[in-house]
């Protein structure tokens, strides 16, 4: 009932929209002005993964578009959270309850684009594919540029569903996998295929990695494993009124209250699939420490992920533990790139990893890293979160990545440099969207490469372009 409340009051708004521009009162862009986008997303909540992707949207798009002639809008949960990130972009609260916060966003800027990784799915929160879908619908409705970049669709319930073929059919939607393009187009959805937008950010130098690792107590010579364990069993969250005004009334579902009328999964059930995921990964890397002389580090990419580290570094003394509270989105991935082998249950754990080569396996709860490690060819590299022979299956991936190390930082290689190239595609898709949309802004003309359609690239990336890539002495003469 709540979906269906949130739902209607969205497509209500989006209604308004539409008629508010077929009576003329909407923002259109008008020569000479800067082009105001709102990117629509989740961050504020110290998620490392999504924080990065939509810090390199903003450093791609304002590249390829032209700083001088963009304005730029990202939503924040939390200003303390995203403080020092998203250089030059203005940050609008994203409070819970979010429909007249976006319809007036909105209706501020002259388009919008949608920047949340999982941007179509009920896996996580209908609440917030729903937001996503009505950022998009609205931006339509008022006959504002209304672009998906990057993003992936799956499962998603009726009412979603419904809601994205109806609200998402006249925009724009590039995906990070042919998987979610397949799924879009069957909705009738322009969906090009994308890529992620993590592969090119700039993380500390590891220097600063180095000198935390040191006084975590690391030797500065054994190879790192990390581990970025997640709670996977505590999704979809959703929205009830009914447990909100028991946990205020009666002090009821505190453990599992998510942020005001949201809530997460809970019960015993949940609480021992979680027991068997923990153990199976804990008994996993355990045994690959009696085998192998290796300093072993746990690393929350996401607030909630502390949980799961302080459970597994609770059985593997003396093993650091670094969170997203403590540390922002340039240390961690620092960090991270210092490691030699990792097993991630978090996406963003492995790509923002891949461009220093580290040797990566996945333990995943849903599509995204299947879907990553099939792109690499490594399919033998990932298992689900409920394999009843998780421990001894891991320990073989791990054991796999140390035999076959230097064939798996090939397939990683490779890959890294391909996205390059696709997400320089996007930025073309992006500029001819924009040109359809306002013919008059002023696009860069002549003849260019694919790499201008990315940020400057860092010299590691560069170097992997000269290795993985056969027209890399065209991007070498462009630096």
């Amino acid at each position: 009932m709540t979906d269906f409340i949130l739902v209607a009051w969205v497509s209500a708004l989006i209604g308004m929209a539409r008629m508010k521009w077929m009576l003329g009162r909407g923002q259109r862009w008008k020569r000479g002005e800067k082009l105001r986008l709102l990117f629509a997303g989740y961050n504020g909540t110290r998620n490392t993964g999504s924080d990065v992707r939509v810090n390199e949207m903003l450093h791609q798009i304002r590249h390829v578009l032209g700083a001088e002639n963009v304005d730029f809008s990202v939503m924040t949960q939390d200003f303390g959270r995203t403080k020092g990130y998203f250089d030059g972009t203005n940050q609008v609260h994203l409070p819970d309850v979010f429909p007249p916060m976006l319809y007036r966003e909105v209706g501020k800027n002259h388009g919008v684009i949608a920047c949340e990784g999982s941007m179509f799915k009920s896996k996580f929160a209908n609440a917030l594919t729903t937001m996503m879908i009505g950022s998009l619908g609205l931006a339509s409705a008022e006959n504002k540029l209304s672009v998906g970049y990057g993003g992936e669709a799956g499962h998603m319930d009726p009412l979603i569903r419904n809601m994205c073929a109806r609200y998402v059919s006249e925009s724009l939607v590039i995906t990070r996998n042919t998987e979610s393009q397949g799924l879009l187009r069957s909705l009738g959805i322009q969906a090009e295929l994308g890529t992620d937008t993590a592969w090119t950010f700039k993380p500390h130098p590891q220097e600063y990695a180095q000198k935390v690792l040191r006084e975590a107590g690391w030797d500065g010579k054994k190879p790192i494993l990390v581990i970025c364990p997640i709670h996977p069993f505590v999704w979809p969250v959703k929205a009830s009124i009914a447990k909100y005004i028991a946990r205020v009334t009666t002090g009821a579902y505190k453990e599992s209250q998510y942020r005001t009328v949201y809530f997460h999964e809970s019960g015993r059930e949940v609480d021992q699939k979680f027991q068997n995921y923990v153990s199976g990964i804990t008994n996993a890397t355990k045994a690959f420490l009696q085998r192998h002389q290796v300093f072993p580090i746990l690393v929350a990419m996401e607030r909630l992920d502390a949980v799961a580290c302080r459970e597994i570094a609770a059985q593997i003394p003396g093993t650091p533990v670094f969170t997203s509270d403590d540390y922002d989105m340039f240390q961690m991935v620092s960090i991270l790139r210092a490691c030699t082998y990792m097993v991630s249950s978090r996406y963003h754990g492995i790509v923002t990893c891949m461009p220093s080569l580290v040797a990566s396996a996945g333990v995943t709860m849903d599509e995204r890293i299947r879907n990553l490690m099939s792109e690499r060819g490594h399919e033998r590299l990932f298992l689900t979160v409920d394999d009843p022979e998780l421990e001894p299956k891991l320990l073989h991936i791990m054991e796999t990545l140390v035999t076959e190390r230097d064939a798996v930082r090939e397939g990683i290689g490779s890959t890294v440099v391909r996205n390059l190239k696709v997400m320089a595609r996007m930025g073309v898709l992006l500029e001819d969207a924009v040109r359809r949309q306002y013919p008059e802004f002023p696009l860069r003309s002549g003849v260019l490469s694919w790499d201008d359609y990315l940020p400057p690239l860092d010299e590691n990336l560069l170097q992997l372009a000269e290795r993985y890539d056969t027209s890399a002495a065209v991007l070498a003469a462009n630096h």
